[in-house]
């Protein structure tokens, strides 16, 4: 069935599922509070900290605020990208390479049968997650629209203040969408369009490249709604008492 108006290019397909996305975002994080922000759902959660602070061997950021990062590794998700990979002839040194982690491990993950386990990942708060967004998009942006030579992890500067980290967010997210626009069909095509360093944008056409993007962006909202939705559900459910616990993870 054939809709009226309806746009079929590929780039203007990712385009409009990356406005809906967005749309569907701003109105979710509207409210959103310093408290609700930094709230850590469990103890030991993963979020923006003080440098001195951090929880992680490889907190990053350029100022006093970082975030957290844990040792690498090749998460169970991930294991039949990484099977896809090797089928298409990329080497395990360069598997291992954009993992961080040893040809050993890739080897394992290689050799691995059967369903994988379950990933025992961290818990996330809120600022972690929208901070880990804005660190991917603008070093996606700089190293394919800028000067492909700043280092990623320097390139934003977490702040503990939600109101201040979604006006950086979305200023960055305007910049993201309006160089995308501009895309040619030949570039969607070209492989190594994007040379961002951690991942295998550098291996894909820039197709494939945008499509992860639109992915990483549903995929972390969705994680950031569903962490309102518990933090207004627990200090706003009928008949639940609050203590001075509650506030502090």
């Amino acid at each position: 069935m054939e809709t009226k108006g309806a746009t079929t290019g590929r780039l203007s397909l990712l385009l409009d599922q990356f406005d809906q996305v967005r749309e569907m975002a701003e109105v979710r994080l509207t409210g959103l509070g310093d408290e609700e922000y930094l709230w850590e759902p469990v103890p030991g959660s993963w979020s923006v900290r003080r440098r001195g602070e951090a929880v992680t061997p490889r907190a990053y950021g350029p100022g006093e605020w970082v975030l957290d990062k844990g040792a690498p590794d090749i998460p169970a998700s991930e294991y039949a990208e990484i099977a896809r990979q090797a089928a298409g002839g990329m080497t395990v040194a360069k598997i291992a390479e954009d993992w961080s982690v040893s040809t050993a491990r890739v080897e394992e993950v290689l050799a691995h049968t059967g369903a994988p386990e379950p990933d025992d990942t961290p818990i996330t708060t809120i600022a972690w997650r929208l901070g880990h967004l804005h660190s991917c998009f603008a070093g996606e942006w700089e190293w394919t629209f800028g000067e492909r030579r700043q280092d990623p992890h320097q390139l934003v500067d977490f702040t503990p203040s939600a109101a201040l980290a979604l006006e950086r967010f979305w200023a960055l997210i305007d910049r993201w969408r309006g160089s995308v626009a501009t895309v040619t069909d030949e570039q969607l095509d070209t492989v190594g369009f994007s040379q961002y360093p951690y991942g295998s944008d550098a291996d894909d056409p820039y197709v494939a490249v945008l499509a992860g993007a639109n992915l990483e962006f549903i995929h972390h909202m969705a994680e950031i709604a569903l962490l309102r939705d518990l933090w207004r559900t627990r200090f706003n459910a009928p008949g639940r008492v609050r203590t001075a616990g509650d506030r502090e993870g």
